[in-house]
Order: C-alpha cells, then structure tokens, then sequence
C-alpha cells in the first residue's frame, strides 16, 4: 500500500500534535525530540511534523509518497528520468529516527517530493537512526544549508 505524505514544518510541535491528533482522531505514530508522524488509515496519510523556529508560521516542508519496497522507490526512479524529471537519489540514508531509501524530485513551484520506502526503524536501529548521534541529522532543510543544484531535495526527512 502507498500512501501521500505531507510534512509540516511547525512552531509549536504539542499544539500541532493535539490539533492533529482531534483532526484525524489519533495519536502519533512515532513522536521524538522536535519530530512527529501520524499513520492515518482513512484517507491514507503519512502526516509528518517537524519543529521550525519558534513564533514562525507553519509551512510546507516537502510532499511525499511512502511505499513499500526499495524495488519501487527504484522503479519510480527510473520512471521520473524517463519523463525527463531531474532526480536526487538517496539510499541507506539515516533520517528522522530510521533507515530510508528515496528519490526526489522537485514540482514546478519548487515544492520538493519524495517517493521513499523505511528499510528500518530507529527503535530497530538503536542510536544509528538518531540525529543526536551523529550523521546527516534529521529534517535538515539542505537547500538552506547548500547552495543546491535543482536535482537537491529541500529537506531530507520522509520518516
């Protein structure tokens, strides 16, 4: 099953996971320091938030389509090259507490998607997974940190 991802990027992480937790009737499915998602069924969603700046309004960070395999984050790869789109690729990338492989593309607004598929779980990975340990860090927001080629995701949080 795939499902559509958005990922907010909020100032007030509690506010925004009571707000969502009333809207869709459920609780997190994974919250840690400055991060939350939501596995909704109905419609199929993976609503993710990220903690910005305090006092600034929530925006988008990046869309998304989970999947279910690294077969079809491939397919979907060669699928997006073959209609002429620019893509990014990452694969066994530690981001937002787990293991991912993914593709990114970018709409003609700028608006960064992802299709990606979790190979595994912080809590399965332990530390590896944490952006406290180390590593690329988790939703860091590279076209700020970059100057990035058009091909660069605009964050690289999908988990």
């Amino acid at each position: 099953m795939s499902r559509a991802q958005l990922a907010l990027r909020v100032s007030d992480l509690e506010a925004s996971i009571t707000f969502y937790s009333k809207l869709f009737g459920t609780e997190p499915a994974k919250q840690r320091k400055g991060y939350a998602n939501f596995a909704i069924a109905e419609p199929p969603l993976k609503l993710v938030l990220i903690e910005g700046a305090a006092g600034e309004e929530t925006r988008l960070d990046h869309l998304g389509v989970e999947v279910e395999s690294t077969e079809q984050v491939n397919a979907a790869t060669t699928r997006l090259k073959d209609a002429g789109l620019a893509t990014f690729e990452e694969n066994d990338t530690s981001c937002c507490y787990a293991l991912q492989d993914k593709v990114w593309v970018h709409g003609p607004g700028r608006e960064p998607w992802e299709v990606y598929v979790v190979k595994a779980d912080a809590d399965t990975l332990g530390k590896s997974a944490d952006p406290n340990a180390g590593g690329d860090g988790c939703c860091t927001d590279r076209a700020a940190e970059e100057e990035a080629p058009a091909t660069a995701p605009g964050c690289a949080c999908g988990q």
